[in-house]
């Protein structure tokens, strides 16, 4: 459904409340009600045969004999009849619809969905509670109190928190650009919202309240694309698995790991809060504080309690406590009485006058010791806390170096403290009433750094690693025709090798003599392990014996493990045993890598410790593929600072380098081989820079389709890479770019001229490593630019498109080095990402460049582009209509 269409739903000129009446506590009467308190300007049609006029308006009795078309309409009737009620606004060509009453069951659901993209009509809800526009003063929805005007819009998918959030925003005197019930969300969905309020510009925040996502590919591209430009805050609900199946009951979308929400939220650069406090908290922080420059804290206290109380919230979510150096002890030393804790938290003590904070505060913004301040005030007999709070609040508006700081402030106290809450609130100065939440808040600030600079990291690039999936396609097409579903290590260890994935030599005996033999041969010690398709996890029958040193041991373990399966699972089908000579383990660390299929975000990649089943999200940490050498680093920090997978003195430091290949080639094979339902590479022992899988289990399931669709983010499209030459017969290769292009990028823009650069950006711009990060990470969802890659790396061109959200037009723009002009290139790319527009279905392709570019201008004239010359503005317009090949 087209994104145009949003527009009549967030700026109507006109509207019609299908079911408006005059019944106490009616939907009907109170979105009438909050329509006509709103001042909307334009006409407001009232339908119900029963009445003449609704709220001195005057009523129509049905939707044909409206006098106008409506854009939007509210619909306030029972479910059972809004089936038919859509079918008739959309013959009368109104444009949204926002759909209120619940209980609309699935067969009502898609004979609505049909009727509206059969009339091009948008759907909000249905069991929505409305909107909120404040700026427009629009309110169409039965909320039980207004909102005023703001910067932040809310998006919700429960009404019930929406009214709590309105109810709290009042009393906080919070405003909002948008506010917006989803509902069940059948048409219009959390990544429609984000792409219209990222482009919105009364919009610097967005907040959203989740149950689940319905679809996990147009969220992570609307989401990632919406904060790099705006922050974007969520709480998710359902963090327990009996919360999640409830919100399942309440929403009707999929149950997923409460960790894939986690690391979809953190790839896509947004923040996840605990829950509606703490969004609207972080909010207020994001927007009164300007970016991090690192995560070090330093704290200026009176109280020695408190402190501590905010440093346990600090540690414990993972935060940096700054340390002071000799130079700032001694400024401090030379303004603060013997007594002062001569470490950080600086505790100025009990009895501190608004002097002592003044200087103490002086001192610190002279320092580089830290990247932010946290300055606390308890209640004190000895000064008043409002003017300790005027002081400060003018020491920070008058130091030159107080912008270098993020400062946040905790006042605690109710009564005592409430004045000086608001002066530093006026100031534009965080604070906040406990210790906790204010260490939480500026942990709000560094986990958003993290995901902002995780968004922009530029990956290191690994060129070597091997990557055979003629091998594995022709292994898992064999296994088919054997009908095996379930591999284990012996028949998997080429298939791992094929991505470079070392594992352990293995035998298959049938019984204990033979296991017998086999170990007398390959040598001691050794390890049997069961093999069977029907006992998913060996520890349940302890099918797992090691260090047997002797034939004899081998044998009695072999038949007492055999024994001990026979009795727990009589009708278990047993494949007999797998025979490994030890591993050397001295100093190693065990881990468990897995790969899952979660039914929102598809394929997931979990790390844990080795030892540990992982059969939820609490044992492991999680990411999303594809994963590259940056995001793997990622993912081993995250499982290192969680505790999911924990390191001892007695063990080698892991190689961080070898662990993230590992994971980036686990990401690549299953990118590659979407047959792959599950794996387990459990334990993978790492001993240096040595990993090496000791058991591997592999699950298969036939695949048609598009296997990269199952994936929430589109991976490298390999099949867009071309072999070619220019002109004059040198070897360029046309591909896709990659993030690790960076380096390569930066050094093509330094081979095109001034002027080139000028008719590209219509401006003198710097390219840092910001807008480095923009071109080269790409969503290939949602965008495409092609490279022209010389034989030593270097980049010759680049031509890019960028689509709108409805898949209609995109915007392209084409760069090649100066010193390449005439050589044909600009040609090559330009013909590369036509085919690629009408691949992708778009039915045009927009740019422009300056009049004088007279090369662009001849080449678009060639490729059948309409040029039209704005002389007056000093832009060409440049289009080329479209049709699919």
């Amino acid at each position: 459904m087209p994104q145009q269409g949003l527009d009549a739903l967030f700026r109507p000129a006109s509207i019609a409340v299908i079911g408006a009446s005059h019944r106490d506590n009616g939907a009907g009467k109170l979105v009438m009600k909050n329509l006509l308190a709103g001042n909307f300007s334009g006409p407001v049609m009232p339908v119900n045969p029963k009445y003449e006029a609704v709220a001195g308006v005057m009523a129509y009795p049905d939707i044909a004999s409206l006098p106008r078309v409506p854009d939007l309409a509210i619909i306030c009737t029972p479910a059972d009849k809004n089936v038919s009620i859509i079918e008739q606004l959309g013959q009368k060509g109104c444009k949204a619809a926002i759909i209120l009453a619940a209980g609309t069951d699935g067969s009502q659901l898609e004979h609505m969905k049909a009727s509206a993209r059969r009339h091009g009509m948008r759907l909000l809800g249905p069991n929505s509670m409305g909107v909120i526009l404040p700026h427009l003063g629009l309110n169409v929805s039965f909320a039980p109190f207004p909102a005023k005007p703001g910067r932040i819009a809310f998006v919700s998918q429960s009404s019930a928190v929406c009214a709590t959030i309105l109810d709290w925003a009042r009393h906080n005197d919070i405003g909002f650009s948008h506010f917006i019930s989803l509902g069940d969300a059948c048409d219009i969905d959390f990544a429609q919202l984000l792409d219209y309020l990222a482009r919105d510009r009364h919009t610097s925040a967005i907040l959203l309240y989740m149950d689940a996502i319905q679809d996990a590919r147009a969220f992570m591209s609307a989401a990632r694309a919406a904060s790099r430009n705006k922050a974007v805050l969520a709480v998710k609900s359902g963090k327990t698995r009996i919360g999640a199946q409830l919100g399942h009951i309440h929403t009707g979308g999929d149950v997923g790991l409460d960790a894939a929400y986690d690391a979809a939220i953190r790839r896509a650069g947004m923040l996840r809060v605990r829950d509606t406090h703490d969004l609207f908290a972080a909010v207020e922080t994001l927007n009164h504080s300007h970016t991090l420059r690192g995560e070090r804290l330093v704290i200026l206290t009176n109280g020695g309690g408190p402190a501590i109380n905010a440093i346990d919230t600090l540690l414990a979510r993972g935060g940096k406590l700054a340390s002071l150096t000799d130079t700032t002890h001694s400024a401090l030393n030379r303004v603060l009485p013997p007594a002062w804790s001569h470490t950080n938290p600086i505790d100025i003590v009990g009895d501190a006058p608004v002097e002592r904070y003044v200087a103490a505060l002086k001192a610190l913004l002279d320092s580089d010791d830290f990247d932010a301040i946290l300055i606390m005030h308890a209640p004190s007999a000895v000064v008043d806390s409002t003017h300790v709070a005027k002081a400060l609040i003018e020491v920070i508006r008058q130091h030159p170096r107080a912008r270098r700081f993020n400062i946040l402030t905790n006042w605690s106290g109710e009564t005592s403290a409430f004045e000086a809450r608001r002066c530093f609130t006026e100031a534009g100065i965080p604070t906040y009433r406990t210790p906790e939440s204010a260490a939480s808040a500026f942990m709000h600030l560094v986990e958003y750094r993290r995901n902002q600079k995780l968004l922009m990291e530029t990956p290191e690039s690994i060129s070597d690693m091997p990557s055979d999936g003629d091998t594995v396609r022709e292994m898992i097409s064999q296994a088919f025709e054997e009908g095996l579903h379930q591999l284990d290590t012996h028949e998997v260890s080429r298939l791992m090798a094929a991505y470079g994935i070392q594992t352990l030599p293995t035998w298959i005996a049938t019984d204990g003599t033979e296991a017998a033999h086999i170990a007398e041969q390959i040598g001691y010690p050794v390890a049997i392990k069961l093999r069977s398709p029907d006992i998913e996890h060996k520890s349940e029958v302890s099918g797992v014996v090691l260090n047997l040193r002797s034939a004899a041991e081998v044998a009695q373990a072999a038949g007492a493990l055999l024994d001990r399966v026979r009795q727990a699972y009589p009708s278990a089908r047993i494949h007999g045993l797998m025979v490994q000579r030890m591993a050397r383990r001295a100093g190693s660390q065990e881990l468990h890598i897995a790969v899952r299929s979660d039914p929102v975000f598809g394929p997931v990649i979990l790390l844990g410790d080795g030892g540990v089943d992982l059969e939820g999200e609490e044992q492991a940490a999680v990411a999303l593929p594809p994963l590259n050498m940056t995001l793997a680093r990622y993912l081993v920090i995250q499982a290192l600072k969680s505790g999911k997978v924990r390191t001892s003195r007695s063990q080698q430091p892991l190689d961080m380098m070898a662990v993230c290949q590992v994971l980036t080639q686990v990401s690549h094979l299953i990118i590659n081989h979407p047959e792959i339902v599950s794996l387990d590479i459990h334990p993978l022992l790492a001993t240096g820079s040595e990993l090496i899988a000791l058991d591997v289990s592999l699950s298969l399931a036939p695949f048609t389709g598009d296997g990269q669709a199952r994936l929430a983010i589109r991976p490298y499209p390999r099949e867009w890479e071309e072999h070619t030459h220019l002109k004059n017969g040198s070897a360029v290769t046309l591909r896709p770019i990659l993030p690790e292009d960076e380096p390569a990028h930066r050094e093509f823009v330094n081979h095109v001229s001034d002027e080139d650069r000028y008719k590209r950006f219509f401006a003198d711009v710097v390219i840092g490593h910001e807008e480095l990060a923009h071109m080269t990470q790409i969503d290939y969802d949602r965008e495409m630019a092609f490279v022209a890659v010389a034989q030593n790396g270097q980049i010759l061109g680049v031509v890019r498109a960028v689509s709108d959200p409805d898949n209609d037009d995109a915007e392209f723009a084409v760069l090649v080095r100066s010193d390449l002009k005439g050589s044909g290139l600009g040609r090559m790319l330009m013909e590369k990402i036509i085919r690629y527009a009408r691949q992708r279905g778009l039915n045009s392709l927009s740019g422009m460049t300056m009049p004088s570019n007279r090369g662009m201008v001849t080449l678009a004239r060639k490729l059948g582009f309409r040029v039209k010359m704005q002389l007056e503005e000093g832009i060409a317009e440049l289009k080329l209509p479209l049709e699919a090949e």
